[in-house]
């Protein structure tokens, strides 16, 4: 939804990506949590697993072992990255790669936040081998990861690239 003359696209768009990114992670990881008990894994590719996996720590289970404390950690630090995010969207209408790059942030944000609150974990169902990763993950595989985890990704990359850009316009 472009400005009429401006050019600019309203933060209600921004925002409203971010939330759809909420939904399809959210709508996703119940329909993992209603047909599969955790450590279920449903093969669908030599490469790609379907699986129910719960991660109570960061990426690539930082902190996973840790006392309970990280649960709210992680909420505080998504609660606080969300505010931020947002204000960065009305403070930078004009910047549509870098709106792009923080709503994906923001929706996968709020969708690992959302989890953390109802679970006290986040809920992971994505799994994906290759033999290139066995001196580095156990077996190949990749750690598993949700449509959240995927946004934060996309995000981060857009924001790489849209500084990129920037730096080279200047």
């Amino acid at each position: 939804m472009a400005g009429r003359n401006s050019g600019v696209t309203s933060p209600a768009v921004w925002l409203g990506l971010a939330a759809i990114v909420v939904l399809a992670d959210q709508v996703t990881k119940t329909l993992i949590l209603g047909a599969f008990e955790l450590g279920d894994v449903r093969r669908v590719t030599d490469f790609f697993n379907l699986v129910r996996a719960h991660n109570p720590g960061a990426a690539f289970s930082l902190l996973a072992d840790a006392s309970g404390w990280q649960r709210w950690f992680f909420v505080g630090v998504g609660a606080v990255a969300s505010v931020v995010i947002v204000w960065m969207i009305f403070s930078h209408p004009t910047q549509r790669l870098f709106c792009f790059a923080v709503s994906m942030i923001l929706g996968g944000a709020v969708g690992n936040v959302i989890d953390r609150l109802l679970h006290g974990y986040v809920v992971d169902f994505l799994q994906f081998r290759f033999s290139v990763l066995e001196p580095v993950f156990r077996g190949g595989y990749f750690p598993s990861f949700n449509v959240a985890d995927s946004a934060i990704t996309l995000g981060a990359i857009c924001l790489i690239v849209d500084e990129l850009r920037r730096v080279r316009k200047g």
